[in-house]
């Protein structure tokens, strides 16, 4: 009987592999390279600089196709005299694994990977396990999991279902899980004025009241008071500037930054409606000109509990003794692009040293881990 896949190991691995984001860094080669050898079709999906990986045991079309999707590149190491050991050396003492991404989220591509592996050989299943691997989830995410899903449109080939195993647990492997994300878009203003003396404001015209009439009402408008699965929808504003250094001159332009992260009550475009309402008004009462840019970064989006979840939920009960809460909570992850594809879900471990300095993992959240993904691959196929 072939010896089943260590996921500690793997997850060494691959923090080995200096994957720091778009590089590849040998991560994905490692994995073709495991999962070929487990009678997986693997094809490479690069795309702009950005290495992908499509797996897929089984036929092509299947009624049934299990799908997950990671990542394997990394954020940057910082300042390296600051980590206790080196960033890819994937050291274990006191029970931990450290490197960067032994957290994000190495360790649970590893974990699926060996589930998966293990799990084909030993059972093969009625129907299709798919990996999408991606490098450009750190990045922006414009050639990476995107890539994949537009290759896997013109090529035939779908996940019935997908798991994103990103960090989901706040505090205790098991806690939390995804069942969806917020919205995210950044806005970007400028106020067009006049510049002038600043003994003579008369002769100019100041855009910095105007910004700051503006990002006062912006700031002070509830957006909502949250729905059903979702907190209220929030807006930050993040910089005001004006690149000013004279202290005696009224300055041409002033520019400012929000971040909004929005639930369903809204969608990017209705958000966006409302910006440029208050941006419109408050150029006419203040006289000056104000432009706006807008980039977005995903919709929000909303898997309603069912099936899925509660298949995810037995399985990490089965193995951690917890019910995991059913959340939509923090930033936005590659499901915002699978959501459009198929049902999907995250869960993953504890996520309290993801891009910090000495990020590390436990070695038996690992280890949990895989027993969770082989749990819901047994289900999905029972």
């Amino acid at each position: 009987m072939t010896a089943s896949v260590d996921p500690v190991a793997l997850t060494a691995d691959l923090v080995r592999c200096a994957s720091v984001t778009p590089a590849e860094g040998g991560a994905l080669v490692l994995l073709q390279e495991l999962l070929e050898g487990a009678g997986f079709t693997c094809t490479r999906v690069d795309r702009g600089g950005v290495s992908n990986l499509y797996a897929r045991w089984g036929t092509k079309g299947a009624n049934r196709c299990f799908g997950f999707n990671g990542h394997t590149d990394v954020v940057p190491t910082g300042d390296e005299s600051a980590w206790t050991s080196d960033p890819f050396g994937a050291e274990i003492r006191d029970g931990f694994l450290y490197g960067r991404g032994a957290q994000d989220m190495k360790s649970g591509v590893a974990a699926f990977a060996a589930a998966a592996v293990d799990f084909v050989r030993d059972t093969p299943p009625d129907g299709a396990v798919a990996l999408a691997i991606t490098g450009d989830e750190e990045g922006p995410a414009t050639d990476g999991t995107v890539a994949l899903l537009d290759w896997m449109a013109q090529e035939g080939e779908a996940m019935t279902a997908c798991l994103v195993g990103e960090p989901t647990c706040p505090a205790t492997m098991g806690d939390m899980m995804k069942i969806g994300r917020r919205g995210s878009m950044t806005a970007y203003f400028t106020v067009k004025g006049k510049q002038g003396h600043a003994a003579y404001p008369h002769r100019a015209l100041n855009p910095v009241p105007v910004m700051a009439r503006l990002m006062d009402r912006l700031a002070s408008h509830q957006l909502d008071a949250g729905t059903d699965h979702f907190d209220a929808s929030t807006l930050a504003v993040t910089t005001i500037d004006t690149g000013n250094p004279a202290n005696n001159v009224i300055p041409a332009e002033c520019r400012a930054t929000v971040n909004i992260r929005f639930n369903d009550a809204h969608s990017s475009a209705s958000v966006t409606g409302w910006l440029r309402g208050e941006a419109d008004r408050l150029a006419h009462e203040g006289g000056a000109v104000i432009e706006m840019d807008i980039k977005v970064s995903g919709e929000s989006f909303l898997t309603p509990p069912g099936p899925l979840s509660e298949m995810v939920a037995k399985a990490v009960a089965a193995e951690t003794g917890i019910t995991p809460e059913l959340s939509t909570s923090g930033g936005t992850s590659d499901a915002r692009f699978v959501k459009d594809h198929c049902p999907v879900v995250e869960f993953g471990l504890v996520g309290d040293r993801m891009h910090q300095v000495d990020e590390r993992v436990r070695v038996a959240d690992i280890v949990t881990l895989k027993a969770i993904y082989s749990r819901i691959l047994k289900a999905y196929f029972a």
